[in-house]
Order: C-alpha cells, then sequence, then structure tokens
C-alpha cells in the first residue's frame, strides 16, 4: 500500500521528530523493520545504514563531528509511490569551525504504509 500524500507527510514529520530525539523505538514505528538508509555526503564515500545500532552510530558521528546542522528550503515531491525530499544543509565541523554548504536530494520509497528506504544525495554548494 502506498500511503496517500497526507499519510506520508504524517511519516515524515513522526521520522523527523524520531530521529532528532534519537529515539529508535519511535524511529521504528514509521520505518519497516527491514528498513535500508543509504547515505552519501559528496565528500566521503557512501554509506548504508541497516538496523538500529547502525542508525544509531550515525546520528552520533553526525552529532560529534558537526557543531550545528540546520536544514533549509525543505520540500516534499510526492510522486508516484515514491516521494523525494529537496533540501540546502549548513553545517558547521566542530573540530575546524569549517562551514559547509549542501545541497542535497533524498529519496523515499514506501512498504506496507511505512518508510522502506531513504537515499540521501548531498553535493557541497561551490563557493
Amino acid at each position: 500500500m502506498t500511503p496517500t500524500a497526507a499519510e506520508r507527510d504524517a511519516l515524515f514529520q513522526a521520522f523527523a521528530r524520531a530521529l532528532l530525539r534519537n529515539d529508535m523505538d519511535a524511529l521504528y514505528q514509521v520505518v519497516t523493520d527491514n528498513f535500508v538508509w543509504r547515505y552519501h555526503d559528496g565528500i566521503s564515500t557512501e554509506r548504508v545504514l541497516t538496523g538500529r545500532d547502525a542508525i544509531r552510530a550515525h546520528i552520533a558521528e553526525r552529532k560529534a563531528f558537526f557543531a550545528a546542522s540546520r536544514f533549509h528550503d525543505v520540500a516534499y515531491h510526492h510522486a508516484g509511490d515514491i516521494t523525494f525530499m529537496t533540501f540546502r544543509v549548513s553545517e558547521t565541523v566542530r573540530a575546524t569551525g569549517e562551514q559547509r554548504e549542501q545541497q542535497g536530494v533524498e529519496r523515499y520509497s514506501f512498504e506496507n504504509g511505512r518508510l522502506a528506504t531513504k537515499d540521501v544525495y548531498r553535493k557541497p554548494i561551490a563557493g
């Protein structure tokens, strides 16, 4: 079953809340048990995250590496049985104070009314 646009919006709100709180129980209420998160930030190699421990570790690594991370211009684009999210993100590297600006797109798929995959593609904005 592919969720409606309104159902997807509710899933994304719950997903974001769970990630911000690092609440794996809440996260796994909106993602499938076999949820796969692929992450490529345009700087390092792609990472494939499966399972609570890998996602929890990824969140902890990002929080340790960046002193600040803020998303801008977030927009969801529902298209058939997938959804795309476009965005810009501003980040500050904790160790050096370096400012990073990236733009990106995330592709989501669904299974049984929940998020099944999240594919993140980010690219540094030329300055």
